[in-house]
This record gives structure tokens, sequence and C-alpha cells, in this order.
């Protein structure tokens, strides 16, 4: 690790590039130079002592009473609880680097007194010097075993916690600690049997601390997360993952190393140390090896475990994925199957599964190579299909948990393994399909020694969903089985009243709870994709079945008896595919969907457009009802009759009104088609949308906003701003011309597909540019540009063939040189001609606008002087009812115009009577007179009497009512009469 450099900091310690190149295990002689002095080492310690002095003097509130103590008092309070003298370290280091002629009791006596002295704890600041002391030792031990005991005695005071004196000690002293803790790692390089496990038990120590024997008063013991913390930054597990190659031979070494790394791979950061020195492909290599207690296969399974948690799994498998690794995963699994009795050994054979099911997934890994990959097929199908294959000879499956869960995983694996096409061939000959279609039947009931009720259901779903992935791979062994048969019948029980009753605790279950929808979700998920082959062999069974027609009959039974919920529209969403697979480019099938398939329809496309992102799916719902009705309905005559009948195109006005980006294109694409039918534009001119929309503004409006998410140039009002390229938007026009062969779309080609604007141009064609009813000005203007949209497109061609041929430095002769140029400036007056039109229509609409502005400030003053002549006219009138003077005067003159308006000349021998009133003082025309009699009191009561009083009144007031002859009802009179008497 680059980060950890033990010879820079603590001398004559080995370093890791110097432990993975000894691969035997001897111990490298320290080089001369490598120790540093004493001196030097004190003088280093005492820069440090004057550093955190410094520190304290700065803050002195930071520091408790017990951490000002000094060294003097320190040594005191050793003495006093040890009963120990202080041992010098220094001097027991210079004591073990004398030569080999000083006294050999003296060193391991001054070892022992070190052991003594530590006995309750090694101080964060001692760490560099015991790590030393560790080294030389280990150095000793090749040639004097007397240092084994003592150099483990030592290693034991690691056991015990690490204390500091103050508080900035954990975080002073964080270097040392690492270093030292990773020096137990390279010590590991020792040949000693006793010190490598003396070593792991240690570290083992670290994640089970023991509470510690006796405290100091001045010391305080560190908790057991600092050491662990220690050894995630100090790297020791990548070590003892290398020194698994020093313990090839020593099973019992190698035991402890594996419960170590067991310990170790716990955590995040160890797993990842362990993951560089390849620990996974150390491991696996050796499970087998043999090993009369079972632990080496255990524990490096569990260690396997903790790094796929742990670790990328994109960087695991990669190593467990050769031949070695996939041989001993092979080996161990089989043994586990076919040997294993205890229910252990069907946990860790199922863990082991699941680490094999994981490699099996990397398209690198030689599944097949090593036969294992034909093994597990055979393991999956014996039960449900006899092999005379003697690895399953007698073999029988218990109906435990964890037999259940292999079942499981075998069908799993099938999965996995059916992703690899070269496995197709092992499928085909081990009856894969013959064995799930075993589950495809109705349930029954299980025996005394059978699944139970809901572990059958789990695995009928299981290998539905297996036969999903299987099924597209062997078709010849789908028909062979009669897949066709077997799943209609299978849908019929699922839509049946049958009294089975879905558990639904699976993953897939899930929504299948109290009913039989999950049986009838997966049987149509292997549908789909055996229909989406387009295999006519296939389809055509499909349909000589009758599928047509039970589909649709499946779709009513589910929008009648349940909610929308979104395993339901799942459903419906994959029957509606399916129909569209099948009705596809067939007239026939399109006449058996016939006029029942348009009436299950029509209710999908009344969508609420709050649930459009309502996550349950409705989306999806609405995408395949409109790919049904494209391809089960288009082209169809009949059928498209009768959804106008059903004012099916209105629904999809309406669709295209909500504006969904999703789904526009599909919708526009469906109208065009529509479009041929020559009842259809009828019927698109008719529909009106919210205030009055027509279907011409609104597909203007459409084109509007397309261009400008497409960035294209318009002035204010809408015109074409650049004339040559007037449809290029901004991601067109900044695509440099790339010279192409003539089979590849260039960008302007692409630009047709790749938005709306093209259908937009084809429905509008079909419905005409003339009278389209509805239109703003706004709405000519851009219905101008839209229709020389084929023109400027041809353009945009043309534009692009110059630019390849300049790029390509490509001249061409004199003729085709004179007609591209032609060709170039007519594109260019046809844009011309065109903003010259939108001109003139926008001063046209300007003109009508004055022009109506006029109407209305005519028809205001009109209105005005109305109101003044009415004003005047009353104010005469007003006049002659109070000034009699005025009155006479307006009499005259009445009468005057009377006079004037007569003729001059009469003929002789007529009467003339006057049209006048004597003595009648008014100056307006006279009205209807009507003289009419009074009613005799007698029989009214009076003129105030109640008339339905009167009549309760009769029989006292003298009998009933009697006809009055003097009474007469007046006939009423023309025109030309002035009175009736």
């Amino acid at each position: 690790m680059a980060s950890f450099a033990p010879m820079a900091t603590v001398p004559g310690l080995c370093c890791r590039r110097e432990f993975r190149e000894s691969g035997s295990g001897a111990p490298r002689p320290a080089e001369p130079g490598a120790m540093a002095s004493p001196v030097r080492f004190e003088t280093s310690m005492a820069n440090l002592q004057a550093q955190l002095t410094a520190q304290k003097l700065r803050s002195p509130s930071a520091f408790s009473l017990r951490d000002r103590l000094s060294e003097s008092d320190l040594s005191g309070s050793l003495e006093q609880n040890n009963h120990l003298k202080s041992v010098d370290l220094n001097h027991v280091i210079k004591l073990l680097e004398e030569t080999e002629s000083s006294d050999l009791e003296e060193q391991l006596q001054a070892l022992k007194n070190v052991v003594k002295r530590y006995e309750t704890g090694i101080p964060l600041k001692e760490l560099t010097r015991i790590s030393k002391l560790l080294n030389l030792c280990g150095e000793k031990i090749p040639n004097h075993s007397e240092f084994i005991e003592p150099t483990c005695e030592i290693i034991k005071l690691y056991r015990l916690p690490f204390c500091k004196k103050k508080l900035t000690d954990e975080v002073n002293y964080s270097r040392e600690a690492q270093e030292s803790i990773a020096q137990l790692g390279y010590l590991m390089r020792v040949q000693c049997s006793q010190l490598r496990i003396t070593i792991c038990k240690c570290i083992i120590s670290f994640y089970h601390p023991e509470p510690p024997k006796k405290e100091f008063e001045v010391y305080q013991a560190l908790s057991s997360n600092y050491k662990r913390k220690m050894v995630e930054l100090g790297g020791l597990a990548e070590t003892v993952v290398l020194a698994l190659s020093l313990a090839e031979n020593e099973l019992t070494v190698k035991l402890w190393i594996i419960k170590t790394l067991q310990h170790l791979s716990t955590a995040e950061a160890n797993c990842q140390f362990m993951l560089d020195a390849e620990a996974p492909r150390r491991l696996c290599s050796h499970m087998n090896e043999s090993d009369s207690t079972g632990q080496l296969l255990f524990r490096s399974s569990e260690i396997l475990w903790n790094l796929l948690e742990n670790t990328s799994r994109e960087e695991m498998v990669p190593q467990l994925s050769n031949l070695e690794c996939v041989n001993a995963l092979k080996e161990a699994f089989t043994n586990l199957l076919l040997r294993g009795s205890r229910n252990y050994d069907r946990q860790l054979r199922n863990d082991i599964l699941v680490i094999s099911t994981l490699i099996a997934q990397n398209p690198g890994a030689p599944m097949i190579e090593t036969g294992f990959s034909k093994q597990l097929i055979l393991f999956a199908t014996f039960v449900e299909v006899k092999s005379q294959s003697p690895l399953v000879k007698g073999f029988k499956l218990t109906y435990t948990n964890e037999d259940f869960e292999l079942k499981k995983l075998l069908l799993n694996m099938l999965t996995v393994l059916a992703k690899d096409l070269c496995t197709v061939q092992l499928l085909h000959e081990g009856k894969v399909m013959l064995a799930l279609f075993y589950y495809v039947k109705p349930h029954e009931k299980p025996g005394v020694l059978d699944w139970s009720v809901a572990q059958h259901e789990e695995l009928q779903l299981h290998a539905i969903a297996t036969l999903a992935t299987v099924a597209p791979l062997l078709v010849e062994d789908y028909m062979m089985c009669q897949g066709n048969t077997r799943l209609l019948m299978f849908l019929e029980w699922c839509a049946s009243n049958d009294p089975f009753v879905g558990q639904g605790n699976s993953f897939h279950g899930t929504g299948g709870r109290g009913n039989k929808l999950a049986q009838m979700r997966y049987c149509l998920r292997v549908l789909s994709p055996v229909v989406s082959l387009c295999d006519e062999t296939v389809n055509l069974d499909l349909c000589d079945q009758g599928a047509i027609n039970q589909l649709l009959g499946l779709l009513k039974y589910t929008s009648n008896n349940y909610k929308e919920e979104e395993i339901v529209l799942e459903i419906q969403t994959d029957i509606l595919l399916i129909l569209s697979t099948l009705c596809e480019n067939d007239t026939h099938r399109k006449e058996l969907f016939g006029w029942e398939g348009v009436d299950t329809l029509i209710p999908f496309l009344k969508l609420d457009a709050k649930k459009f992102y309502g996550g349950l799916g409705h989306h999806r719902l609405l995408f395949s009802t409109l790919d049904c009705l494209w391809c089960c309905v288009m082209g169809c005559t009949i059928l498209e009759d009768y959804f106008l009948e059903k004012e099916g195109l209105f629904l999809l006005l309406d669709l295209l009104v909500l504006n969904q980006r999703n789904v526009c294109n599909q919708i526009l694409g469906i109208l065009v088609e529509f479009c041929d039918n020559p009842k259809a534009a009828s019927h698109i001119n008719v529909w009106r949308g919210k205030k009055e929309q027509t279907a011409a503004n609104l597909l203007i409006g459409l084109w509007r906003q397309e261009e400008e998410e497409l960035g294209v140039k318009h002035d204010k009002v809408g015109r074409i701003a650049d004339i040559k390229r007037p449809l290029v938007g901004h991601f067109q026009a900044h695509q440099s011309v790339t010279p192409m062969p003539a089979r590849c779309p260039t960008v302007a080609i692409m630009d047709v597909a790749e938005n709306m604007r093209a259908k937009i141009y084809c429905v509008i064609c079909k419905l005409g540019f003339e009278n389209l009813p509805g239109l703003s000005a706004k709405d000519f203007v851009t219905l101008a540009i839209i229709r020389r949209y084929l023109d400027f497109k041809v353009g945009e061609i043309w534009a692009e063939i110059c630019a390849e041929l300049k790029e390509e430095k490509f001249k061409p002769v004199t003729p085709d040189q004179e007609a591209i140029r032609v060709i170039t400036e007519t594109f260019s007056k046809v844009g011309k001609m065109v903003v010259s039109l939108q001109t003139e229509m926008l001063e046209s609409h300007q003109y009508q606008e004055r022009l109506e502005e006029q109407k209305s400030y005519s028809k205001i003053q009109s209105l005005h002087k109305q109101k003044d002549m009415v004003n005047k006219s009353w104010q005469n009138f007003l006049t002659r009812t109070s000034n009699y003077e005025a009155l006479k005067k307006a009499k005259k003159i009445q009468e005057k115009s009377i006079e004037e308006s007569r003729s001059k000349t009469r003929r002789p021998n007529i009467t003339f009577h006057p049209t006048d009133i004597k003595k009648l003082n008014t100056t307006i025309a006279a009205g209807r007179l009507i003289t009419v009699e009074s009613t005799p009191p007698e029989l009214t009561g009076g003129p105030l009497a109640d008339t339905e009083l009167a009549l309760k009144r009769l029989p006292i007031c003298g009998g009933a009512l009697q006809r009055v002859k003097g009474v007469k009802v007046m006939v009423p009179l023309k025109k030309d009469s002035l009175s009736v008497k």
C-alpha cells in the first residue's frame, strides 16, 4: 500500500514488497544502514514532546490535570502500581542488536522483563520500540529457537488494550499504531508455526477483546474499536492473505489464518485490501483440500460471502472466473449435494451455489468447459425428467427448507445459463423445456410427503418465470411440448372459478394473494416473447386454437373483476402487445379481432390524464393500446369504419390535446394512416376541443411547439428567419458535414424520423390546406411553412450534397454545376416566396382588423346618435306636457304635416271620414280605443272585490252568477280603425 512505508518510520521493519518476494518465508537479514541510532530516535521523540508541550501552553484548558503530569511522576506511578523497575526499551533493543557473542540468557531475561513491564497494556508512545523489538526477535528465531516463547509473549501484549496518557495521543500516535499492527503481519514470514498461530490469535482478539485485568492510574485504556480502525488503515488484511502461501503444507496454521481472515472480512476496508491481494482466487483454489474438521471449506465460503457483500462484484467475480476456481466450486457443490446429510451441509451447499450463480453471470467464466453447466442442468431437472446419469441415481430431494431453497436456486441458475447462447444445446439435451412445463398446470392438493401449497405455488411461478427466458431459445422443443396448448389451458384455468387461492408469499407472487393473477401474469410473460419471435408456425398454431378471442375475454375479465392495480395493468399491457403481434400484417386475424376487439379498446383510450404518471403503469397500458389499435384495426376497412362510428377518432384527438410527448408521435402516426379512409377527414374537421379548438389549430400548435424545441429560427411574428435553411434547428445547424456512403442517412433525413413535423405535414395534406376552420393569422403564417415542408426538406438535402462535394474537394462538371446552382437558387426563391406570402397574410390581417375596428366605431357612433335622438324626443315630449303654448305650436305643426301628406286630388262621390278626434289636445298618434260597459256591482261586489271571495259570497248575495246581456266581448280591431263604441 502506497500510504504505508514501514522502513521510513519503524527502523528494521520488513517492507511488504520484501514479504511478497520472500516466497519461502525465510527471514531476510536486516541491512546495516536500516537501523536508526537510539540518539536519533530519542531526539525525534523529544521534538514530538516539545510540540505537545507547546500545544498545552497555547490551550491549557483542553487538558486535564492528569495530562499535565511529568515523566518523572509517570515513572513513579508505574513503579508503585507494578512493583517493578522501569524497563529501558532502548537498552533492550541495543542488547539484541549486539553480536552473537552476547549473553543469550541476559537477552531472554530482558525480554521477560519487557513482558512483565507491560502486562497491563502497551502505551501508544511505546509501540514503535515494541515493534522494533519484535522485528529483532523475528530475525533471531531461525538460529535460536529460545526466542520463540518470549516473542510470542510480547505478541500477546497486543491482545491487551492500548493505553494513552493524553487526549491527543490517539491522533498523534495513530501512524505508529498502524505500522506497529501491520508489523504483526510481516512477522508471519518467520517459519514458526507457534509464532504464526499466536499472531492469528492476537488479531482475532481485536474483534473479541477481553476485559483488562489491571488499570493504570495515569494511563487510560483505549476501546477495542481503535485497534480495528488501525487494522483497517494499516492494511493488515492484505499481509495476512499473502501469508496463506507460506503455510501451504501446514493445515493447522492455514486454518488459523483463514479464521483470521474471516474476522477481518467483516469490515469493508479490510475486504478491499483482501481483494487487492487476490484473496478470492487464493481461497477458492484451496477450499477442497483434505480437512477432517470441515472448517476449511466452511470458513472459505464465509469469507467469499463477506467479500461479495462488502466489495464490488465487478472486481471480485473475474478473480473467480478461471478453470481452477470453477472446478473447485463444482467439486465442493457436487460432494455436498450427493454426500452431505446434515442440515449444515445443505446450507453450505446452497451458499456455494449462490456464489457459482454470480460467477455464471460473467460471460468469461468457463462454466461449460468445466462441465459445471451440464451438471447444474442435470440437478435442476432430475426430479421432473427421468435421467440415467449415475450422478443422480438413487438421489432424492427431501422436503426441507434447505432443499426447497436449492430447487429455487437451480431454477434461477437455468435463467442465468440461458443468457449464454453456447448453453442452448445443453438445455436442449437436458430436456429443460419438458421439466419446466411440468409446473404449467392447475395446482393439485399436496400429498403427505410433498411440497406445501405455498411452496408449490412459489416453485410453479419460479418455473414459469424461467420458462419465459428459455422458451424463445428452444422454439422447437416448445412446439414439441405443445407449449401453446398448455399455456392457453393454463390461462383458461386462471380465469375460471376454481377455488384455488394464491398465497402471494414469494417475489414472483407479488400481487397474487387471494387470486390467480400471479399465474396469469407469468403465463403471459411466456407467450409474449414467444409470439414476438414472429415465427409463423407458432403464431398460426396460437390463432388456430382461438387465442385472439381468449385474450380479448381475459381483457374483459380483468377489467370487470379487478381494480386498477399494478399487476392488473401489466397483464392488460401484455395481452394488448400479444394481440398486436398476432394481428399485424394479417387481414384475416384483424377480422377475427372484430368489433368485439374495438369495443374492448375504446375504454382504454379514455385515459384520465392524472393517472398517466401515477406509477401504476397507465402510460405503458396506453402505449400498448395505441399499438394494438395500429396493428389490429388499421388496414381493415370494416373495423376502421366501426371505430369511426364509436367516435374513436375523437378520443385520439382528445389524447393529442394532453400533449404527452411520449404518445403524440404514435397518435400522429395512427392519424396519418387513418386519413387514407375517406371518412376520416370529415371526423377530424368536425372535432372540437376546449374553447372550440379545431384539429387544424391543434396540429399547427404542435408544429410550432416542435420547432421551438428544435431551435428553428423565426422572427417575432413567426415568419422564416433563414431563407436558405428554414427548417434547420439548433442541433442540426451545428452538425459538421461528414462524407458518407449513399446507403447511410444524412442528418436531414434522420430529422424526418426524429420529430413529428413530417407526420403533421402528412395529416394536414390529407385534410387539405384550404378552408381549414378555426385558424388565426398566426396559424396561417405557420401553415405557409407547413405547406412547403417537402420543398424545404429537399432543399436541405441538396445543400448537404453540395457541402459533401466541397468537403471531398470534388468539383462537378459544368452542366452538373449549373444544375446545382439552378436548384439552389430555386429553393432560395421558394423561401423568399413563402416569406412574401407570410408578409402579405399579416398585412391582410392587419387591414382586416382595421376594417373591423372601423365597423365597431361606426356601430358605437350610431348607437350614440340614436341615444341623442331619443333624449331629444323625450325633451320635446316633456316640453309639450309642461308648456301649453309649445303644445299648441306642436299641434299646429302636426295638423299641417297631416294636411300636407294628404292627396290634393279627390275623386267625386267619395265620402270622407275624418281621422282625428275632436277636442283632443294631444300631439301623439291616437291608439286603439275600446268602449266597454261596466259590469253591474251586484255581480262583482265592487271594484275592489276579489273574484274568489265574491264567488264564495254568492249564496249570501242571492244566487249563482247570471249572464248579463249588456256585456259584450269586443272583436279585435283592425289596424285602420281608430275606436269601437
